[in-house]
């Protein structure tokens, strides 16, 4: 009887041990997609992870997605919002996320850091570099 009791003790420890895991201090979103609906959803997760599970949140945008730091772009809305990828993503900033922008992105396109919506930086390669291999944080891609 003490076997079983034990055996059932190991069982609900290794059950239970993802769920008592540690969770990561915050979340690296790298976005590299011109898919507005990518975005958005980029963008849903990372006001979740700030709003709902107080997390830190970084993003980077890449490619033609650093189109959402200029000022001047605009994006669709989308349901059941009723806000778009750049709305939420001026919302993550005031909430204090940090955005930065590829390196790359601004002289590829013809822009300068004036373009840039405020509160939105370039990236510096080692420390975008650092915070993706940060263990404490949890990345996805876009």
């Amino acid at each position: 009887m003490k076997r079983l009791h034990f055996a059932l003790f190991v069982a609900a420890l290794m059950l239970a041990g993802p769920a008592l895991a540690e969770q990561a201090k915050g979340l690296n979103v790298i976005v590299t997609s011109s898919d507005r609906q990518a975005q958005m959803m980029a963008m849903v997760l990372s006001m979740q992870a700030m709003m709902t599970h107080e997390k830190e949140v970084t993003i980077i945008l890449c490619a033609s997605a650093g189109d959402l730091a200029l000022q001047s772009t605009e994006t669709p809305t989308f349901p059941p919002l009723d806000k778009s990828p750049t709305m939420l993503l001026k919302k993550l900033l005031e909430k204090g996320a940090k955005v930065v922008v590829c390196p790359m992105y601004l002289p590829t396109v013809g822009k300068s850091t004036s373009d840039l919506i405020e509160g939105i930086v370039v990236g510096k390669p080692p420390v975008c570099a650092g915070q993706v291999l940060d263990k404490d944080y949890q990345n996805l891609t876009f």
